[in-house]
């Protein structure tokens, strides 16, 4: 994938992350700097979500632990473990919110 290819698909995810804040009823901050997300929780949890341009990647910080994802066969998925990027922040939200929270690209 070129550099280019890479940051359009990935900016396109995270205006898809902004989008389902607006857009939830759980209380939910978010803010945006350049290349990184934070969302707050209303405990003052946080998730990290922000884009690594050199190696290619999206990473997540959350109480979960750290994820890396890379764009592999038309989706967002977990160096290690294969998990979907949106499905895996999705299930991050909702456990730091204690009230679904749903991603979708």
């Amino acid at each position: 994938m070129t550099d280019s290819d890479y940051l359009s698909r990935a900016e396109a995810v995270l205006e898809a992350v902004e989008r389902a804040i607006d857009e939830t009823d759980a209380d939910v901050e978010l803010e945006r700097s350049g290349n990184v997300l934070t969302l707050e929780f209303e405990n003052g949890s946080k998730i990290i979500v922000n884009l690594q341009p050199p190696m290619q990647e999206i990473w997540i910080a959350a109480k979960a632990g750290g994820f890396h994802y890379r764009y592999t066969d038309g989706a967002w998925r977990d160096t290690r473990g294969g998990t979907e990027f949106f499905a895996a922040l999705s299930d991050y939200a909702t456990a730091q919110a204690g009230e679904p929270v749903r991603f979708a690209p």
